[in-house]
C-alpha cells in the first residue's frame, strides 16, 4: 500500500514528486517565476523589522517559491533537513568551506580532487589565511599527523576526480566527529541514486547540479545540502557573496531531476560493461572504475554503494598506451563521444583531464597525483553500449 508520507516512498518516486517547502501550498506542475521583483507582505514590519526584512521575497536571497521548492525537494533525496540551490558547483563549494573556515583556520582534503577544488584550497585560500594539509583519503591511519589545534573541517569526494578513488567514507566522518571538525563532501559523481552522505553522518553534501543531477548540458548551478542549522548560515553567507542559481537553472534542474532514475542507472550500467571491455583492451593500460574488481577500492565500493542496487557510476578513466599522442588520437578520432570538459549528460564526453580540469596543475603535481598525459576522463551518456563501444575500439591504439 502506497503512504501518504513522502518520506515512505520510493527514491524513484521522491525524484519525480518533490516535497513543498515549509508553509508553502501553492503548486505549479512545472514551475517557473522569472520576475526579479516580489511585493511585499507588509504583516509584521511593525512588530520585527530585522526578521521581517529576512522575510523579503528577494531573487539573491534564494527565497522565493521555486529555489525554496527545489531546494527542499533536493533535501528529501538525501535525507538532509535542508538544501540551497546556488549557481554553480564551485559557489557551493566555496560557501560550504568558507561556512567552517575562516582566516587562521585549517582543512585538511583529499588527494586528487577535482581542479577547481584543488586550486582554490591550495591557491586562493591560503591568501585569506585558511591553511591546509593534503591527505590520503583511503588511509586513516595517517591523517591523525595532520592534526592541528585550529583544523575545522575535511574535504572529500564520494568519487574522485578523475581517477575514480572511493575514499574510506566511514572513517572520514568517524575521524571528524572525534576530532570536533565539519565533514564535508562533493558527491557529484554519485548522485543520491548511489550515495547518500547525511545518512552516513557527514555534516554537509555538495554538487555540481551542473553535471549528472540536471543531466541535459543546459544548465550551471550547484547544490548545498545539511542541517538547517549549517544551510541557514551558509545561505546568509551567498546572500551576500551573491552566489545564487538563476530562477531559469532552477527550473531546468527541477525537470532534470525528475528524470535521474531513469537516466543514471542505464548509464551507470553501460559504464560498468565498457569498463570490462575497456580493461581487455591491448591500447588501454590501465581502467580506473569502482565497479571492477581489480580497482583497488572495490570492496568499499560495493559496501557503499552496493546497498542502493544502481550502479558505480557513469564515470571512467582509462590510462592509453602511448601518452599524450595516442590520447589525442583518441580525443580526435571518437564519433560519438563529445570532446568536451564536462560529465553526467545524456551524450557520452570524453576529455583529457591534463588538458582540462587539472590543467592548472603543474605538470609534476599531475604525475604525483596518478594524472598523467595519457589518462583520459569519459562520462558515459544514454547511448546504445555497442555503439559507444565500436567508437572506443576503433579510436584506440593497437
Amino acid at each position: 500500500m502506497s503512504s501518504d508520507h513522502p518520506s515512505d516512498r520510493s527514491l524513484a518516486t521522491r525524484l519525480v514528486h518533490s516535497v513543498r517547502a515549509p508553509e508553502r501550498s501553492r503548486h505549479a506542475v512545472v514551475p517557473i517565476h522569472r520576475a526579479t521583483v516580489w511585493t511585499i507582505d507588509s504583516q509584521g514590519l511593525d512588530d520585527d523589522v530585522a526578521g521581517a526584512y529576512d522575510d523579503l521575497l528577494y531573487p539573491r536571497y534564494s527565497n522565493t517559491d521555486d529555489p525554496l521548492d527545489l531546494g527542499a525537494h533536493l533535501a528529501d533525496l538525501e535525507s538532509a533537513e535542508s538544501g540551497l540551490v546556488t549557481a554553480s558547483g564551485m559557489s557551493a563549494i566555496s560557501a560550504s568551506i568558507l561556512s567552517v573556515v575562516r582566516s587562521g583556520g585549517h582543512l585538511l582534503a583529499a588527494r586528487g580532487l577535482y581542479g577547481g577544488t584543488h586550486k582554490l584550497i591550495t591557491r586562493w585560500l591560503p591568501e585569506y589565511g585558511v591553511e591546509h594539509d593534503l591527505i590520503d583519503a583511503s588511509d586513516p591511519a595517517s591523517w591523525s599527523g595532520c592534526l592541528r589545534p585550529d583544523t575545522k573541517a575535511i574535504y572529500v569526494e564520494t568519487i574522485g576526480n578523475p581517477l575514480m578513488n572511493v575514499a574510506d567514507l566511514e572513517a572520514v566522518v568517524a575521524f571528524a566527529r572525534t576530532h570536533g571538525m565539519v565533514s564535508i563532501i562533493d558527491n557529484t559523481f554519485a548522485t543520491p541514486l548511489v550515495f547518500r552522505p547525511i545518512e552516513y553522518g557527514f555534516d554537509l553534501v555538495v554538487h555540481s547540479a551542473t553535471k549528472a543531477l540536471n543531466g541535459h548540458s543546459d544548465v550551471l548551478a550547484g547544490v548545498v545540502l545539511g542541517s538547517r542549522a549549517r544551510i541557514g548560515a551558509i545561505d546568509q553567507q551567498l546572500r551576500l557573496l551573491g552566489g545564487t542559481a538563476d530562477p531559469q537553472a532552477v527550473y531546468l534542474l527541477r525537470r532534470g531531476v525528475k528524470t535521474l532514475g531513469v537516466r543514471l542507472p542505464a548509464q551507470n550500467a553501460s559504464a560498468l560493461e565498457l569498463a570490462r571491455r575497456l580493461q581487455s583492451h591491448p591500447g588501454v593500460a590501465s581502467v580506473s572504475y569502482p565497479g571492477l574488481s581489480s580497482h583497488p577500492d572495490h570492496q568499499r565500493a560495493k559496501r557503499l554503494f552496493g546497498p542502493q542496487d544502481a550502479g558505480f557510476g557513469h564515470m571512467i578513466a582509462i590510462d592509453v598506451v602511448g601518452g599524450w599522442p595516442a590520447a589525442r588520437r583518441l580525443l580526435t578520432s571518437v564519433k560519438l563521444f563529445l570532446h568536451a570538459p564536462s560529465l553526467g549528460g545524456l551524450e557520452s564526453l570524453a576529455v583529457s583531464p591534463a588538458k582540462s580540469s587539472h590543467a592548472a596543475l603543474p605538470a609534476e603535481e599531475r604525475r604525483e597525483l596518478g594524472i598523467g598525459d595519457g589518462l583520459v576522463r569519459l562520462s558515459i551518456g544514454i547511448e546504445d553500449v555497442e555503439d559507444l563501444w565500436d567508437d572506443l575500439y576503433q579510436a584506440l591504439p593497437g
